[in-house]
């Protein structure tokens, strides 16, 4: 009898040292939390010298200096280059998860490839903001902590379609620049499997149709976002429709002024209508200097405060709602305006 009875106190007594354990832990745990005074974010870079990515990673840059300037919590950035190669950057991002870094934010190489990344993410408790190159629906919703920040690309191709529609409408001589009544234009597209490419062709052109300008295509092809590509494909329809072409529409600025490059190599004397979407610094440049007809601008710094705003409130296990607004709550959605001649 007396066994039992010791047993029972022995037993009363381990599970009060237990719960005073769990206690102290979880007040120690949430002491740490409070006391955090550096965060460690690690960016992943699909290709470090595309010129928007460059943008943006330079904002980045200056989004934690002013964090820290705010909230007095040291930032540690880490920003690996992936050189578009998918395989390269899930390695950096199993290092980054290896060193113990609070978040990562993953410009990804192949959108398609987003479920491996994020089961490695997943194990480790390390959060991901995705931006730029969207995951697919059915991967964001794997997981809470997963969140992406873009540029609406319908909005994007709409918005440039009409830069060319308003003009189109107010004086049709500026855009159809013959006069025979329709309107030859040749096309430079992103990567085939990047869905802002996709989008943004569709929509540009049918906003385009809609607004009544009298569309016909001469040619297009795949610069894969590269102003190199696009300069060398524009030559060379330049030289197969001499006289020809009245309009570039182009997925991205850097293309647009590949297409501006070759026209000033060729010595184009009046230069062809061309418009673009990201609204690079060297794209306004462009604008600034009469070749570029529009561009679709994205702020380059609310870019980069909402990817920064909630990989710092994930790394401090913060819930990133409370500072910046959501839509269904996974993506954030960055405003976008024209600029013309």
């Amino acid at each position: 009898m007396k066994k039992k009875v010791w047993c029972a106190v022995f037993a009363v007594l381990a599970a009060g040292i237990l719960a005073g354990t769990r206690l102290a832990w979880s007040r120690g745990k949430e002491e740490m939390q409070q006391e955090k005074t550096a965060i460690r974010l690690g960016i992943l870079l699909y290709r470090g010298d595309d010129t928007f990515i460059s943008n943006v990673r330079q904002a980045l840059e200056e989004q934690a200096k002013l964090y820290e300037q705010e909230t007095g919590i040291k930032v540690v950035l880490n920003i690996e280059d992936a050189k578009e190669n998918q395989i390269t950057q899930n390695s950096q991002l199993e290092r980054l998860i290896s060193l113990g870094y609070d978040a990562l934010c993953v410009n990804i190489v192949d959108r398609s490839m987003a479920s491996a990344m994020i089961d490695d993410a997943m194990a480790a408790d390390v959060p991901i903001v995705f931006f730029n190159r969207e995951p697919v629906e059915e991967d964001l919703r794997l997981w809470e902590k997963l969140y992406y920040v873009g540029a609406d690309a319908k909005e994007s191709a709409v918005l440039q379609g009409n830069i060319v529609a308003e003009l189109y409408q107010k004086d049709p001589a500026k855009v159809d620049r013959n006069g025979d009544g329709k309107v030859n234009y040749v096309l430079l597209e992103g990567e085939t499997s990047h869905q802002d490419s996709l989008i943004r062709t569709e929509w540009s052109i049918q906003t385009l149709m809609e607004g009544g300008v009298p569309l016909e295509k001469l040619t297009g092809g795949i610069a894969n976002w590269e102003r190199s590509q696009a300069s060398a494909m524009m030559e060379q329809w330049l030289e197969q429709f001499p006289g020809q072409i009245e309009l570039v529409i182009s997925n991205n600025d850097d293309m647009a002024l590949g297409a501006i490059d070759a026209m000033e190599r060729l010595e184009i004397p009046d230069p062809i209508n061309v418009v673009g979407i990201d609204g690079t610094p060297q794209g306004v440049q462009a604008l600034e200097r009469g070749m570029l007809l529009g561009t679709v601008q994205s702020d380059r710094a609310e870019y980069a405060h909402a990817i920064f705003t909630i990989a710092a409130a994930l790394a401090l296990d913060e819930d990133p709602k409370k500072d910046i607004q959501l839509v269904d709550e996974k993506y954030y959605w960055t405003h976008q305006t024209i600029l013309v001649q």
